[in-house]
């Protein structure tokens, strides 16, 4: 029996296929390039040789725009026999205005085994994507203020993701995943610094200089609005809330934002 992991290169698919393979599973990562099957979420003619012979997959959707792309592959997914869905989502995605809402209304319609994951931002976003940029140059400028967030290790989501996958108890479940406490992004760039050996600093950057920043660099401009919104909305603390869904998952806490940091490359 075989599970499919959708973005089985990025920061969470390859972490919870890892986990799978060394429990002696049958895993396919599907990805654009280097997974072990060329899957396209935007090109539905990819989608059945990833799904033969699959009996669970783990959904990733690589932005936050709504469209029928995951709900379409979902229902495809169980008509192929597939019997239990893990999709990766966003916080808010029980609401009607979030891009996710719509696949989440799919896999919990779909007539599989389903379960929700939640993540706030990754901690690995400083050390593997977005922010890794200015890490490395020594300034990180972002529109935030001195909002704070529980940076989650994608780690833990991939702990969760696999155990729902494989595991008994998760089906009907949606887990919120943050990081044990919430920080600001002076203090993540602070403790980076520490273990890289170097001085980083943290600028509040200008919200609408930012999203022109953004557009300059080729992002389109309504995803360059919502990161920007996404950002200032962590000034008034709306991302700092706790939860305890590693905790309901795996019955143990998350890994701390200092852990992450120790075991980070910051060369």
């Amino acid at each position: 029996m075989t599970t499919l992991i959708l973005g089985g290169t990025g920061k969470t698919g390859r972490r919870v296929a890892h986990r799978l393979e060394t429990q002696g599973r049958s895993v396919r990562r599907a990805a654009r390039s280097g997974g072990d099957v060329t899957f396209d979420l935007d090109d539905p003619a990819t989608w059945q040789a990833a799904l033969d012979g699959v009996s669970a997959a783990y959904l990733v959707k690589p932005d936050l725009e709504p469209s029928p792309q995951i709900p379409d592959f979902a229902a495809q997914a169980v008509k192929a026999g597939v019997t239990r869905l893990v999709l990766l989502s966003a916080p808010g995605g029980d609401q009607e205005a979030h891009p996710l809402h719509g696949a989440e209304q799919a896999v919990r319609g779909s007539g599989a085994e389903w379960t929700i994951v939640r993540p706030t931002w990754f901690a690995q976003n400083f050390s593997e994507a977005f922010w890794r940029p200015g890490i490395q140059a020594g300034t990180l400028a972002l529109p935030a203020g001195d909002g704070r967030a529980p940076f989650v290790d994608a780690e833990d989501i991939a702990e969760v993701a696999a155990a729902a996958l494989t595991g008994d108890g998760h089906a009907g479940r949606v887990y919120e995943l943050t990081g044990p406490r919430a920080i600001g992004f002076a203090e993540a760039v602070e403790l980076i610094g520490r273990a890289a050996g170097r001085t980083i600093r943290y600028v509040d950057a200008d919200p609408d200089e930012f999203t022109a920043q953004q557009i300059s660099f080729g992002v389109p401009a309504r995803r360059a609005e919502a990161m920007t919104r996404l950002f200032t909305g962590m000034r008034d603390e709306r991302s700092a809330a706790l939860t305890d869904g590693v905790r309901q998952a795996l019955g143990k806490d998350p890994r701390s934002f200092e852990d992450f940091v120790a075991r980070a490359d910051w060369t």
